[in-house]
């Protein structure tokens, strides 16, 4: 199919972005309601959508000689912002106004502006289980006798709000589950569903809507670092009914910094000895994360990076003995403006030791409010693609997430620089623009 977008940019097997995009948000907290918020003040013109790839972001095509860099919402077909419509399910009846008050993200005077619109939107009972989430008492929440119950009560939420849009991506943003590891009842589609009907341990909240979104063709993000749909079965789901997905756990503050520095390092032939990161936080996040259980799920997420960008059987004498340690601290007073610190132990030339420290002070939802925007809306476009729509996995959408999710047996690229070269190659292939290598050796023949 083809299409012509905005700068009569031509495209092939790309859907055009037609009617309203349904944006449906498991967890209706800081970060979710940041986004909605935000979302509604650069419509009215209030903001600016700092910080948001799809709304700010430029692509080259071409040489450079070609001065050629359109924004990439006019390059590629993606949903306007005027024809998203949230809703979403939440454990607490506070409507988005009253939950956005709560979390104390915004200014009272940005908030008062947007009341009208965000109080309109109201959470559907949420399907929860205290077990997954020890900190958290949830009040507003659906009943049922077996998580295929449950599932089937989110399906038909799904179907319902369908019916008042033409496209729909679902997204978490709720809090982080406790650990899971896979077993046999994520190996296959069959082995799930016997799971949900048996009220399977291993099947956490997050499962149960990915599998609702997944059945109905619908794609699924996921902000959190739970084990969601990096599992076979919803893996084979996704592929099954052409709902792409992508890796979890929003890329924001102290993983971003790791993702920056680390290729830096490694590039120079810098050696690291230990890397101490530690932060504090205040939110409902913080609060969840004092879990042990729930915080082991966060450091696995949080942990990868560093390996992977280091590939230390690769550099022995770089990086074999790199002690990494972290630690995330609930400390009340600071609410969603986290601070990190990373003590960084780094060698160069014939060993001597030097070190690098940074002190991050953050907002953790105005940093995750702009990823979870831009994935809902590359997904949507994932969808509407024919080459991307039915491989499954996003792996061009790694940029975003703390953990990438890449296909069995490969390893994920962590380094940001790679992640950001693969994300706007991965437009301009399915443009039809050839990619950029930035060899530019023609420049000088």
């Amino acid at each position: 199919m083809s299409t012509e977008p905005t700068g009569g940019l031509k495209t092939t097997g790309v859907a055009p972005a037609k009617g309203k995009l349904g944006v449906m948000v498991v967890g209706l907290g800081a970060v979710a309601t940041t986004m909605i918020a935000g979302v509604e003040a650069v419509r009215r013109g209030l903001a600016k959508p700092i910080g948001s790839l799809t709304q700010m972001g430029t692509i080259r095509l071409g040489k450079r000689t070609d001065n050629q860099s359109p924004l990439i919402k006019d390059f590629v077909p993606l949903a306007d912002l005027n024809d998203i419509v949230f809703t979403g399910w939440d454990i607490f009846e506070d409507n988005v106004y009253e939950s956005a008050a709560h979390a104390a993200v915004l200014d009272k005077e940005t908030l008062a502006k947007l009341k009208p619109y965000l109080e309109t939107i109201k959470p559907m009972p949420a399907v929860f289980d205290q077990y997954y989430v020890k900190r958290l008492h949830g009040t507003h929440v659906k009943q049922g006798k077996t998580k295929r119950e449950l599932a089937d009560q989110v399906i038909e939420d799904i179907r319902a709000f369908r019916k008042t849009v033409d496209r729909v991506v679902m997204i978490w943003c709720g809090s982080t589950e406790i650990f899971l590891e896979p077993t046999a009842v994520h190996l296959s589609i069959q082995n799930f569903e016997k799971g949900l009907e048996a009220n399977d341990p291993g099947i956490a909240p997050s499962q149960i809507y990915a599998y609702a979104a997944l059945s109905e063709g619908v794609p699924f993000a996921n902000g959190a670092p739970n084990l969601t749909v990096d599992i076979p079965a919803l893996v084979c789901l996704s592929k099954k009914n052409a709902a792409p997905i992508c890796g979890k756990d929003f890329k924001t503050g102290q993983t971003l910094m790791k993702t920056v520095l680390a290729p830096a390092f490694k590039a120079r032939m810098l050696g690291v000895k230990g890397w101490f990161s530690t932060n504090i936080l205040g939110n409902r996040d913080g609060e969840v994360l004092d879990d042990p259980q729930s915080f082991k799920t966060k450091e696995e997420s949080k942990l990868g990076s560093l390996e992977y960008i280091f590939q230390p059987e690769l550099y022995p004498d770089l990086y074999k003995d790199l002690y990494h340690k972290i630690r995330i601290n609930y400390y009340p007073p600071r609410g969603d403006e986290k601070e990190a610190w990373d003590n960084i132990d780094i060698f160069g030339w014939l060993g001597y030791p030097m070190q690098l420290k940074v002190n991050f002070l953050c907002r953790d939802s105005i940093l995750a409010a702009p990823i979870a925007l831009d994935l809902v809306l590359f997904l949507d476009l994932a969808k509407r693609s024919a080459d991307l729509k039915s491989l499954g996995i996003q792996e061009w959408l790694s940029f975003y997430l703390k953990s990438p999710q890449t296909a069995e047996g490969l390893y994920p690229e962590h380094d940001l620089f790679i992640q950001s070269m693969k994300l706007k190659n991965t437009l301009r292939h399915i443009m039809g623009e050839d990619l950029i290598t930035h060899l530019g050796l023609e420049y000088y023949d």
